[in-house]
């Protein structure tokens, strides 16, 4: 089949690129032209494992062009994908803007039927605002659908979560856009869930607020941990083995950051005040995690006493492991704080440190260093703020004989305490 994707973010680029590594003939508009040039170069302008290697596949093959022309993207395909951007407002809705533009622009141009299929998040209902748009900018009477097809795509994880997702999720009006829905993920082999649009727009906001949820209980149980001498590992294993509950999502840290969980918890919880309807346990759900922020500074205050003038190493800055995303991630608030209060930072992250200069540049108190081990050269503590696979398999021998004193404050708990004690550490972490 042939496919639009109209937007070359995050969900854009794996949505199209994915698409067209199942065979689908896909046709991406994206307003930047240098963004063009370098997808038409086979290079993507973000990172994500394996996802640029499918691009170079289905560039050889001839299965995926790139465009800034909106016009000839509509033209290319009936079935058009709103992968565009839905920031974030101040009062927590969503800006809808660049969805409204994709269908004006889809309303002044089209001349044959077109499916349109909201894939960016959008508060419940969109899919009537995008009708209605549709409907009053029309220049020819010609038939048209809307549809919602929420992502539910993890980011370091996002090829696998395409390919082989838990559910496929569509919510449609007419059984002519269910059918183009279906013919379109035949390759893909998972249940596919049809409901009406509204109900598919809230599956999505529903999904990732009860996992935020999940990770602002843990923390909550994981404070009681600390005062009790209790561990929280062993508290998420034994409720994990219920299956009524699953261990996923259940790891105590320094809170949820990224793209979705912030913005997405948010919106739900202005959605139902626009609705008039009570979301305090949300609300209780982020105040949580905007406090495991404060925690570990605390803790990190608690255990160096002053933090002036120390010089204190700093492993990961993207929000999770395999991604570049430092968006809302808490080495942000982190480093922000510890730099204002006079400390000496060494900070590494495998891929994340380009995107964290932007905010942060190179000082005299704040050094990117080139690995791992360099960062924690001659440190008095080392901190660890995300979860990457290469700083769970450290040489531990290594980081102690680098390190001035040997410190460790985990706020990800990726360590076990006995292992650290018997390796030398004054070892730090969360609940346990």
């Amino acid at each position: 089949m042939k496919l639009t994707i109209v937007g070359g973010g995050y969900v854009g680029l794996t949505t199209g690129i994915c698409f067209s590594h199942l065979g689908h003939e896909v046709k991406l508009v994206e307003k930047v032209q240098e963004k063009v040039n370098v997808l038409k170069e086979g290079i993507l302008p973000i990172y994500e494992p394996g996802l640029e290697e499918l691009l170079k596949e289905s560039l050889k093959l001839q299965r995926i062009s790139f465009t800034t022309d909106f016009v000839e993207g509509l033209e290319f395909s009936d079935i058009i994908f709103i992968c565009v951007g839905t920031p974030q407002q101040e009062d927590g809705s969503a800006d809808l803007s660049q969805v409204e533009e994709v269908a004006r622009l889809t309303a002044q141009h089209m001349r044959s039927y077109k499916l349109l299929v909201e894939k960016s998040t959008v508060p419940v209902n969109t899919h009537k605002l995008v009708k209605k748009t549709l409907q009053r900018y029309m220049k020819n009477q010609v038939e048209f659908d809307v549809a919602s097809n929420p992502e539910f795509l993890r980011e370091g994880n996002a090829v696998k979560d395409f390919l082989e997702p838990d559910r496929i999720v569509i919510g449609v009006e007419s059984e002519r856009a269910k059918e183009m829905m279906q013919e379109l993920y035949k390759p893909i082999n998972a249940p596919i869930i049809f409901t009406d649009p509204a109900t598919a727009e809230l599956i999505k906001h529903a999904s990732n607020s009860f996992l935020a949820m999940k990770i602002s209980f843990i923390n909550m149980v994981s404070d009681l941990c600390e005062k009790t001498g209790a561990d929280v590992k062993l508290v998420a294993d034994g409720m994990g083995y219920d299956k009524r509950i699953g261990r996923a999502f259940l790891n105590a840290g320094i809170g949820w950051g990224g793209s979705c969980f912030p913005k997405d918890v948010k919106a739900f919880i202005k959605m139902a005040q626009d609705y008039g309807v009570d979301f305090s346990l949300l609300k209780e759900v982020e105040k949580i995690n905007a406090k495991r922020i404060e925690r570990f500074i605390e803790k990190v205050k608690g255990v160096l006493w002053s933090v002036r003038n120390k010089r204190i190493a700093v492993w990961g800055l993207s929000f999770k492991p395999n991604t570049d995303d430092i968006r809302e991630a808490p080495s942000i608030k982190i480093v922000s704080a510890l730099l204002k209060d006079g400390a000496k930072l060494q900070v590494y992250d495998p891929k994340a440190m380009n995107n964290f200069k932007r905010l942060f540049p190179e000082s005299g108190n704040l050094i990117y260093a080139k690995d791992m081990y360099e960062a924690v050269e001659g440190c008095e503590a080392l901190l660890i703020l995300t979860e990457w696979e290469e700083f769970k398999n450290a040489d531990l021998d290594k980081v102690k004989r680098l390190l001035k004193l040997p410190i460790v404050v985990d706020g990800r708990n990726i360590y076990e305490p006995s292992k650290m004690k018997e390796v030398g550490f004054e070892y730090y972490c969360m609940g346990r």
